[in-house]
This record gives structure tokens, sequence and C-alpha cells, in this order.
């Protein structure tokens, strides 16, 4: 279902004029349950002004009267001519100007942690073109030597469910070309999830590798261990003061 314009806005219109369900509300505008009982509550969306959907040709009152008296029935967008094909629209994702300067470190991230994905993934992520991603692979960028690589998840560039799903496309298209992976290699090709939930593999250290299986040899005894008792070990030597007196 195509989403309205305004959800948000038009979420708080439905709150405040309708008797429609919190679910309802949200399945038409692509919000989440919570955050329209958040509207209700005053907690979300403060200060926002509502979007009338029916003023601005998106919703019937006929196809409101239909949800208010029947809770399960889900609200349509109405059909609008001019909205077509907008949804298929391509281009790179818009980032906003507080999140822009934070683009170079996550792209540093990705590079770094994950250098199988594509240039064309990495400017799907987090909305950069292809020349900044090159600099950076390079090490040419005008700014390289003060760019620290920082998770585009935690800046809030992307989802992570958008990044597992880049990381397993590139893992199937890596496995297609039928390419040798390492152990690490394949760790960071996994989802997320899948890799919290794998067992740690244990390595051995290149220094001591190799002395696992050392043994003793046969023709040399072990060292047992000296026994002692207590008498040995309280057995100390006779004051020199006390045999001078039994002299005298």
């Amino acid at each position: 279902m195509a989403k309205p314009l305004m959800a948000k806005a038009t979420a708080v219109w439905l709150v405040d004029n309708t008797t429609l369900t919190f679910k309802q509300i949200a399945d038409f505008t692509e919000m989440h349950e919570l955050e329209v009982q958040g509207i209700a509550d005053g907690d979300v969306a403060a200060g926002v002004k509502g979007f009338d959907p029916v003023a601005n040709n998106q919703l019937t009152q006929e196809e409101i009267d239909a949800a208010e008296k029947n809770p399960q029935h889900k609200l349509k967008l109405k059909f609008n001519a001019s909205a077509v094909g907008e949804e298929k629209r391509r281009g790179p994702r818009y980032t906003p100007l507080s999140k822009r300067q934070d683009r170079p470190a996550s792209i540093l991230w990705l590079v770094k942690f994950h250098p199988e994905l594509a240039d064309s993934q990495i400017s799907k992520l987090v909305g950069t073109t292809k020349p900044t991603i090159q600099a950076i692979r390079e090490r040419t960028h005008w700014n390289i030597a003060n760019i620290q690589p920082i998770d585009p998840v935690a800046l809030g560039l992307c989802k992570q469910s958008e990044l597992d799903a880049a990381v397993q496309k590139a893992a199937a298209k890596k496995a297609r070309e039928g390419e040798a992976m390492t152990d690490d290699e394949r760790r960071k090709l996994l989802s997320t999830e899948q890799s919290l939930g794998m067992d740690a593999e244990t390595k051995i250290p290149t220094a001591i590798e190799g002395l696992e299986t050392f043994t003793l040899s046969e023709s040399e005894p072990e060292e047992t261990e000296k026994k002692f008792d207590a008498e040995s070990l309280f057995n100390l030597p006779d004051n020199p003061d006390e045999d001078d007196e039994d002299e005298r």
C-alpha cells in the first residue's frame, strides 16, 4: 500500500478527529502502533499540525465511516493518478544536513570491515557518490587523516536490516563466483543475528602452534615432588644462648 503524504501529520489529524483504532491509523500511515498511541498521549509529534486527508484528496469520508464501524477494516488510500510511479523513482538516499558530515566516517567503516561490499551498495546504504567512496578506499580523500571509522547504523545513516541485506547479497555473489573464503571473511558476511549466535572459535597463537601435541619423552622421567614432614620443617637449630648456659 502506498504511503500517504505527510504521514505523521495525517496520523495526528486522524487521532484528533476520528474514532479509528491505533492499529488502523498505524497501518494506513505506515507507523508503529505505539507511535500512534504516543501521539494520542501527547508524547509524540507535539506541535505538529494535523493534515486533513479528506480535504487533501487522500481519503474519502465514506472510507473513514466504514473503518470506524468495523475495527478490522483497513483504510485504503484514494487513487491519485499524478502519484503513479513516484515510489519507483530512483536516486541517491537523502541524508539530512546534520548527518552529511558523518558519511565519510561511515564509508571508511564499511570499507574497512566489509570490503566485500561493492561501491554501489555502499552508495545506496549511506547516500554518497562513487568518487567519494573511491577516494576513501585509496586514502586520497582530502580529510582522510582526520576520519575515524564509525558504524553507519550507529550514526543513523542506515538500518541494521539494510546493512545485513547488503552483506548477505555480497555473500551470495561471492558464493556464485566460487571464490574461496577464509573463516574471518565468512563471519563478516553473516548477518548480525547469525554472527552473535555462533560459538567462539578457539585459535592457537602462531608462536606456540604445534605445542598442543607435545608430550614428554618416556626416557626423561618426570621430576617427582619432594615430600616434607612436619618435623623436618619445624626442626629449628638450638638457641646458642641456651648452649652457653649449659656449659657454665
